[in-house]
């Protein structure tokens, strides 16, 4: 039997409307050698039991995204992990994107768009490109990578190597993440590594506290060595 190549993590809390959408999308890639590993946060609605179809599911008692994350990694048998979101959507090509950016040994992280889910109006879709693709751009740019938890893949080794995400941190674990990642080699972003995700944070915050969320996080982190704690799920 052949090895896994890729473990699928998907951290999970009452996300029985969205984790049908996620793992459909993971039955339609292209590339196949995967397992998917969902790590729920102790819901209390059907989120396991709609999960147990298609994937591994753990429940994990202690909740936090960085948390499960890195709960899924440890059972994770693949040598690349893909960390998405429950209510993220992979495209058909994702998982075969990410495997060919892999083969190139000098690489360890890699990332790349995510759009709206929902139909969204021009606003919504500018709004994601530039939190989504400019901004992440422009951090590699900056030599202080933020690449963002729901569309993740990393290298098992080097993952391990840096002790994964910070279990305590509520917000801003992936860009965190990515900074430590950088010194263990290449990160790359890639335009065909698409995922769509739900926009539902969004639509409750507005799109300037949205941004300015992410952008004064990014500047906190990086000039106080803090993120911001006030990130309660949105359901």
């Amino acid at each position: 039997m052949m090895d896994v190549e890729i473990s699928v993590i998907i951290p999970a809390l009452n996300e029985e409307k969205y984790i049908r959408n996620a793992l459909d999308g993971l039955r339609k890639q292209t590339f196949r050698n995967f397992e998917t590993i969902v790590v729920d946060g102790g819901s209390a609605d059907r989120t396991r039991e709609l999960a147990k179809a298609s994937a591994r599911v753990i429940l994990l008692k202690k909740q936090g995204a960085g948390r499960a994350r890195n709960a899924g990694a440890r059972i994770a048998k693949g040598s690349i992990l893909l960390f998405l979101d429950a209510d993220t959507v992979p495209s058909k090509n994702l998982l075969r994107t990410y495997k060919d950016i892999m083969d190139d040994s000098g690489v360890v992280a890699a990332t790349g768009p995510i759009y709206p889910f929902e139909k969204a109006g021009w606003k919504y879709m500018r709004g994601y490109r530039l939190v989504s693709i400019y901004f992440v751009k422009f951090s590699m740019l900056l030599r202080r990578p933020a690449f963002v938890g729901s569309n993740f893949a990393v290298r098992k080794s080097a993952f391990e190597k840096v002790h994964g995400f910070k279990d305590s941190m509520i917000s801003y674990e992936d860009w965190e993440l990515s900074n430590r990642l950088k010194r263990q080699g290449k990160m790359v972003f890639s335009n065909n590594a698409i995922v769509q995700t739900s926009i539902r944070r969004v639509k409750k915050w507005g799109m300037k506290k949205y941004f300015w969320f992410y952008v004064t996080n990014f500047l906190k982190f990086h000039l106080l060595k803090e993120s911001h704690k006030d990130y309660s799920p949105v359901r």
